[in-house]
């Protein structure tokens, strides 16, 4: 479970911020709580913010720091082609609108609990860059008995001797042999499969990261089908029951596969229909799945990593978690990662939203609840309902009228409004 994430000069945030996943001692929802690793840990966190806030940066930190970790072994000096392709690595982008800013470094950080190692112990990884070149990298863990201290794994920086705790003279040298300053130990680690470093990888890998506010991936996510959807009747049957929670008109499907043109080809196209009860004879009529509603196919786009992150334990990352979806979808979305009949494997969800229903305290604990605000400099800070304060140092009380209060700009991070006078009507010249 992800305990804690920190970044720190990434696009709209200039100075660090941390979403924690930390629960506080508030006392609404004492269910929401996990007991993990001598920590009290929360499932869900939704993240609040007006257009153009930043609130989309916290979700895209958080997905570039997995992209670099996944990626950065493949990163060299030598390799110019490479950077220059199409495929080359994205660069990170720091806080753009300050001098002093542009020209530091940007961090990421993270403090986790793996699910699959059962030991409770704690992870505490992260790295900065700059320039395309990382600055600093960290590894430390601390066992479930040992309260606060962590142990050095490995610690590398800049101009100093790399540290590396526990690791084979051989693999102590294969690192250092293999190292160039683009990339990651636990990227090219879990590439030389040294296990412990592997594993730190797989967390992140682990975990589903899922933007629908970027259309070409909706696209895509809309078009891909579950693993193994075409062969097992039984995906098929538990997607139907899925699609039952919310609408039961789908009541089958069926798959056709196409045609290859040519015989070497290994790809498979299929044609995938909808079967629905016709009103007047009963039997089963079949449209194209494509044909559905965008709610219909942003619910089957979900499937896979809403079933993945469930199984697992993982952490799953949505931006625009309401966009196309009717609000009481979205509590049901929520309602199942809070049920600890159905979230046996605590997996966690994180997402960002507009969606007003969702800020309520007879679903969500403040401590749940996430607001990121663009100050008077272009920043984004992030903060959370428990510890926001008004200009006379009020906290919010749990009996609030939350939504309310929020849209009335008592918690700040909503828009600031001005009538668009550019609109009325007339000739182009105003008259």
């Amino acid at each position: 479970m992800l305990i804690q994430f920190n970044f720190k000069n990434y696009k709209s945030f200039r100075d660090e911020a941390t979403l924690d996943l930390s629960a506080t001692k508030i006392t609404e929802h004492e269910s929401h709580v996990v007991d993990i690793a001598n920590d009290k840990l929360l499932k869900v966190a939704a993240i609040y913010g007006a257009n153009a806030s930043g609130k989309s940066n916290v979700y895209d930190a958080f997905a570039y720091m997995t992209y670099y970790v996944d990626e950065s072994f493949k990163f060299g000096d030598e390799d110019e082609r490479r950077r220059k392709s199409a495929d080359g690595y994205v660069k990170t982008t720091p806080f753009l609108f300050d001098e002093k800013s542009r020209n530091e470094e940007t961090m990421f950080e993270v403090f986790y609990v793996d699910n699959t190692e059962n030991t409770g112990k704690t992870y505490q990884y992260g790295f900065s860059l700059k320039d395309n070149e990382v600055i600093e990298e960290w590894l430390y863990s601390k066992a479930k008995t040992a309260r606060n201290k962590y142990k050095t794994i490995f610690y590398r920086k800049k101009g100093e001797e790399l540290e590396m705790n526990g690791f084979s003279k051989n693999h102590v040298e294969n690192i250092k042999v293999s190292l160039n300053k683009e990339s990651l130990i636990v990227s090219l680690g879990a590439k030389l499969r040294i296990t412990k470093l592997k594993k730190v990888r797989d967390w992140f890998l682990n975990n589903e990261i899922v933007n629908f506010g970027d259309p070409a991936e909706n696209l895509f996510l809309s078009n891909a089908l579950p693993e193994g959807f075409i062969e097992k009747k039984e995906v098929q049957d538990n997607i139907i029951d899925y699609f039952a929670s919310f609408d039961e008109a789908i009541q089958d499907f069926e798959i056709e596969e196409l045609p290859v043109e040519n015989a070497d080809d290994q790809r498979r196209e299929y044609k995938i229909g909808s079967l629905h009860k016709m009103a007047d004879s009963g039997k089963l009529a079949s449209i194209p799945l494509k044909q559905e509603s965008c709610g219909t196919l942003k619910m089957f786009a979900l499937y896979p990593s809403l079933k993945e992150a469930l199984d697992c334990g993982a952490t799953l990352f949505i931006d625009e978690l309401n966009a196309r979806l009717h609000p009481l979808l979205v509590r049901n979305i929520i309602l199942t990662f809070l049920s600890p009949e159905i979230n046996t494997q605590n997996a966690q969800l994180i997402f960002t939203t507009h969606d007003i229903w969702q800020f309520s305290n007879e679903l969500l604990r403040r401590d749940e609840i996430w607001m990121v605000n663009k100050n008077n400099e272009g920043a984004s800070e992030l903060y959370s309902l428990v510890e926001f304060k008004d200009e006379e140092g009020n906290k919010v009380r749990r009996d609030e009228a939350l939504a309310k209060n929020y849209l009335t700009g008592n918690y700040g991070a909503i828009p600031a409004l001005k009538p668009m006078k550019m609109l009325k009507g007339g000739n182009a010249d105003g008259k």
